[in-house]
């Protein structure tokens, strides 16, 4: 029989959708986008068109 009062994947959906976490992830995920980026196309930064 389930505890109903232990509901983890309720409590960590709704950890995961605060506001300080959406931040920390999306500044994340952009800086490694950029990182990515700029690792393979370094001078993309400074001239945009080829």
């Amino acid at each position: 029989m389930k505890n109903p009062g232990n509901n983890q994947p309720a409590y960590f959906s709704q950890y995961l959708s605060l506001a300080p976490v959406l931040a920390v992830v999306s500044v994340s995920v952009a800086f490694s986008l950029w990182l990515i980026i700029n690792a393979f196309f370094p001078d993309l930064l400074f001239h945009p068109m080829p």
